[in-house]
């Protein structure tokens, strides 16, 4: 969904030529009205929409849906990046960029999203302390209360749940998540990181779940 006639259809062209459904919208409201009618496996979102801006879009679809949302933002706007992720963002892209780097994006969340489907291989939900994940159900709950993680979220936290006391790197990090580490800033682990201790810590600034540490980057804690 971009404001920008031109770019919109510099994007849709690459993915429908490789198959996929593309429906555009050319500004906020008429995103949000398309979203309501139809089912969709990805959103990508232009923070310049007119009407009603990327950062309101993002915020409403992230009130009743977790799917999967790559926002463009402009490279100089490193708050831009920032206020998006922790909307609930699951990837950005910023401008300029080539069609080569926004076909990769694309694929690498939407094959993310399949990787989460139920399949035949069953995986027992893990407790550890406070936090139960079911990865079945893609269901965390902490304190016996459910929360709501976005998708990156949710795979961040499984790759650290699964191995307690393992100290994960910001890249090693984008790799579980996206696949590969290309064309993203590490700093984006970060964003998640603050979010996910928000949703699950008693007092975020000082974390018990999700521990730092320092130089290296992240890991669950193993007591």
């Amino acid at each position: 969904m971009d404001d920008e006639v031109s770019v919109q259809k510099l994007l849709t062209y690459p993915l429908r030529k490789e198959g996929y459904d593309v429906v555009p919208a050319l500004d906020g409201r008429q995103a949000l009205d398309r979203l309501a009618e139809d089912n969709f496996d990805l959103v990508v979102l232009d923070v310049m929409l007119p009407k009603l801006d990327g950062f309101d879009v993002c915020r409403q679809i992230r009130a009743r849906s977790t799917v999967p949302i790559i926002m463009l933002t402009a490279k100089t706007e490193e708050m831009d990046r920032v206020l998006g992720l922790e909307l609930g963002a699951d990837d950005y892209i910023t401008k300029p960029f080539s069609v080569r780097e926004f076909r990769s994006r694309v694929r690498a969340v939407l094959r993310r999203a399949a990787l989460a489907q139920p399949d035949e291989q069953f995986e027992e939900p893990i407790t550890a302390g406070e936090l139960r994940v079911d990865f079945e159900r893609r269901q965390v709950d902490v304190r016996r209360e459910p929360v709501r993680l976005t998708y990156v979220e949710f795979e961040i936290l499984a790759a650290l749940v699964r191995n307690p006391g393992r100290v994960f790197s910001r890249t090693m990090l984008l790799e579980r998540v996206w696949g590969d580490a290309a064309y993203r800033d590490p700093r984006t682990i970060d964003v998640h990181i603050r979010h996910l201790r928000e949703k699950l810590e008693v007092e975020p600034k000082h974390p018990k779940l999700i521990l730092t540490v320092r130089g290296v980057g992240y890991r669950y804690h193993d007591s």
